[in-house]
């Protein structure tokens, strides 16, 4: 038997377990996503909630576990008589894979039946499993599109419908959505962060002692699982009888109008989208006041309702920090205004200025340490780091061949085991995933006939088919950008900076690892490695400074083995090669010779070159790389669009 760690047990992350509590009180809340770096134990805390939930009482038998005082009259397992005597169990916590198939998520024919029966039978996915229960995503960030939309449409509606295979299903699909994520693999998709009700940032405890009291009862946990447990059986029947009184009490709360104008007024004064965040900080007020015992809601709560709901509400710009707090004295502001509506004082209100709540434009994510990688700002000889110009929108980049099951994305098209149905087709050797209805289809006309005897079905192999899927992958976006003296002439760096910028924001929103190499001097750096954190890469970007001769060779020959070592990593991702420069090419060996090691990797050259004289390298380095040489100015979406159908990519 597998014991779980205690919830009560857990050392800090107080936000977390508050969060937590307040959805196991209240789950129209919306669920917790929590964020933070590597082994802070987010899934642990996570994991030890489901055994504090009270027991769930199901209809007996029902594989939807519907409510026996109000059973769904839509149950697939329907219809339920009234007078049943109903059967209690725990409360299941149910862990969404990050490789789990659409069949796996949302349900499908079951195959057995159909096969041995000749019957259409549905066959519950894991939204039926954590129906009244908890669904937890791990790595959340990294889950399939495909999968983000049937959670996204679950979610809202709180309820699974199932077309396929000749099947159609309608069930109840109410959970708790919790979700845990490490930022440095990549942020989540806008629409799926807001469907979180509360967001809590998790991070390790820089305090020596509290260090050593996690890794004494972790020892301690290991040694006696049992044993530990049992120690803190008494808190967590505290806990969960805590949340079965909090349940009871939680209609009876009142939430008065000086509560709900300070919590309109904090969303309105923090700018935040729509009308979810004020339903949510409401709901958790709500559920805050039950939790501690009290009828109505008190301001108190209404201030720590905003720290869980609004802190991923804000987040303007991809390049924005999402783990960052709230601005305190904001806060306070906008509640004492709001819970004071006859003071005057308000037209006397300080401007806050247009980045009072963000890290700004182009600077360096929180976290980030002051000095940058070789090659970057304050190195030797280089001039001060140029801000980015303004990003704007792109056209698409991306291979015109069909990947074979690449990284689910939003880039290149690829064919795999994942992404939509598309059909079915003969398999060309092993048959990789089954299309029963199709194959049903192709032996049906022999199931009949003349010499056909006993019962069952006849299946012969030239009927088997298999399911074609198609989706969009990612691909690792490497640029190659040009520091050196020429580029920072006159205004071209802010220019150029701005662009690399704005293609980040397309690979942001494409769901692909980038990587940056630069080149000056008598070297090129790696100044980032490739990585799923675009906040990463435009914290270096807006560092890098400028200055020294144009070693472009050797940039071309740090890409390539970057690209090797990546190959190597992760074989299915395909790369698409971003160089930036004006080609005034003045240290090193011949780059144009160099970029023929690099032919047959899907490549742009971005020229960067101006003036009276121009020497036309970039031209000759995309001809060399098989790619496009674009102009700076071309970038820009309104002018990109007839030149990227020109652009010959090899997978």
């Amino acid at each position: 038997m597998i014991v779980g760690y205690p919830f009560s047990a857990v050392v800090g992350h107080d936000d977390l377990k508050l969060a937590l509590l307040l959805n196991a009180v209240s789950p129209a809340i919306g669920g917790v996503l929590v964020r933070g770096e590597k082994g802070t134990a987010k899934s642990t805390v996570v994991r030890s909630l489901a055994a504090l939930l009270p027991e769930v009482a199901v209809v007996a038998g029902c594989r939807f576990s519907c409510d026996p005082a109000a059973p769904d009259p839509s149950c697939p397992d329907g219809p339920h008589e009234s007078g049943l005597s109903p059967q209690t169990r725990p409360a299941r916590l149910v862990e969404l894979p990050v490789g789990a198939s659409e069949d796996r998520v949302a349900g499908s024919l079951d195959l057995e039946r159909a096969l041995t029966e000749g019957v259409k039978a549905f066959e519950p996915g894991l939204l039926a499993a954590a129906h009244r229960g908890v669904l937890y995503v791990d790595e959340v960030n990294l889950l399939h599109d495909h999968l983000v939309d049937l959670l996204l449409d679950a979610a809202a509606m709180g309820v699974a419908h199932v077309e396929r295979e000749g099947v159609s299903v309608r069930h109840a699909a109410r959970f708790l959505l919790v979700g845990t994520m490490n930022p440095e693999e990549g942020e989540l998709r806008p629409q799926l962060l807001d469907r979180f009700g509360l967001a809590v940032e998790v991070r390790a405890s820089r305090d020596p002692a509290e260090r050593a009291e996690v890794v004494r009862r972790r020892l301690a946990f290991d040694a006696d699982p049992a044993g530990y447990t049992g120690a803190y059986a008494a808190g967590e029947r505290d806990l969960a009888q805590r949340i079965a009184a909090a349940r009871e009490r939680l209609p009876a709360v009142t939430l008065p109008d000086d509560a709900l104008r300070g919590i309109t007024a904090v969303c309105a004064a923090f700018d935040v989208e729509g009308m979810r965040a004020d339903l949510v900080m409401a709901r958790a007020a709500v559920a805050l006041a039950a939790w501690e015992g009290r009828d109505e809601v008190t301001p108190g709560d209404v201030r720590t309702a905003a720290r869980l709901a609004l802190p991923h509400r804000r987040r303007r710009d991809p390049f924005d920090d999402p783990g960052q707090g709230l601005d305190e004295e904001r806060l306070e502001q906008a509640l004492s205004e709001a819970l004071s509506p006859d003071d005057d004082s308000g037209d006397d209100a300080p401007d806050d200025g247009p980045d009072d709540d963000g890290p700004g434009g182009g600077g360096a994510p929180d976290g980030e340490p002051a000095d940058a990688p070789p090659g970057e700002g304050g190195g030797t000889g280089g001039r001060r780091p140029e801000s980015p110009g303004a990003p704007y929108r792109t056209r698409l980049l991306a291979p015109e061949t069909v990947g074979r099951g690449g990284p689910a994305g939003r880039r290149g098209r690829t064919t795999g085991e994942s992404g939509r149905a598309a059909g079915a087709r003969t398999p060309d050797g092993r048959l990789r995933r089954l299309d029963l209805p199709a194959t049903l289809a192709a032996a049906a006309p022999h199931q009949r006939g003349r010499g056909r005897t006993g019962s069952g079905l006849v299946l012969r192999r030239e009927d088997l088919r298999e399911a074609l899927r198609e989706g969009r992958e990612s691909n690792l976006v490497l640029f190659c950008v040009d520091a050196s003296g020429s580029m920072a002439a006159r205004t071209r760096m802010r220019a150029v900076k701005g662009a690399v910028l704005s293609l980040l924001l397309d690979a942001y929103q494409r769901r692909d690892k980038v990587g940056l190499v630069t080149f000056r001097g008598e070297e090129a750096t790696v100044a980032l490695p490739p990585t799923s954190s675009v906040e990463l890469a435009s914290g270096r970007l807006a560092r890098l400074a400028t200055g020294g001769r144009t070693p472009l060779a050797a940039g071309l020959r740090r890409a390539e083995r970057v690209l090797a070592a990546e190959r190597l990593r992760d074989p299915r991702r395909r790369p698409l090669l971003v160089v930036v420069t004006d080609g005034r090419h003045t240290n090193g060996p011949d780059p144009v010779i160099t970029a023929r090691r690099l032919a047959g990797v899907a490549s742009v050259v971005v020229d960067c070159e101006h003036g009276p004289v121009r020497l036309g390298l970039a031209g000759r380095l995309a001809a060399a790389l098989g790619g496009t040489a674009i102009r700076l100015e071309e970038l820009a979406a309104d002018h990109l669009a007839a030149v990227v159908r020109d652009v010959r990519k090899v997978a």
